[in-house]
């Protein structure tokens, strides 16, 4: 599947990295790089993720546990999510483990970590197909901050 989140054109991650490293005038190297470097905003990438998969946001937002208004914000590009609620969006669409850390890396956010124990819980249960409310069960079980806990908009 395409990476819809980067106008990279015929230029992978990795061959602009080896660019890069190669470079000798970072400014030169922009210049002749910056089609290749446009990031697709989240709310326009997840726009795109629910038509790739054929759901609506509403549904999304129902299934991440996100208050509807603010999801709807999150959607339209009014708000910009914390990293539990990108979490929480993948929850929504049902991603799995390599489609969530996508979406973190879209959100410009930390992926998960499986050497941190509340990222490790979260990593099981995606990889299980878990809704948010069963790994939310699973956070508490363990004395875990739920995901959103904290967060001062959405549903915490």
């Amino acid at each position: 599947m395409a990476d819809t989140r980067y106008n990279t054109g015929k230029k992978s991650t990795s061959a602009l990295m080896g660019r890069l490293i190669k470079a000798t005038n970072i400014k030169r190297f922009i210049d002749k790089n910056a089609s290749y470097m446009k990031v697709v905003p989240f709310h326009e990438y997840i726009r795109q993720k629910c038509n790739e998969t054929g759901v609506v946001p509403e549904q999304v937002i129902k299934r991440s546990d996100i208050e509807r208004t603010y999801g709807h914000q999150l959607f339209r590009g009014l708000r910009m999510p914390s990293r539990d609620k990108v979490i929480q969006l993948a929850f929504g669409f049902e991603f799995g483990v390599e489609a969530t850390q996508e979406l973190l890396k879209s959100a410009r956010k930390s992926s998960l970590y499986p050497k941190i124990k509340r990222d490790a819980v979260i990593l099981f249960c995606i990889n299980r197909g878990m809704s948010i409310f069963d790994t939310q069960a699973v956070l508490e079980e363990l004395g875990i901050s739920l995901l959103g806990e904290g967060d001062r908009n959405g549903k915490d």
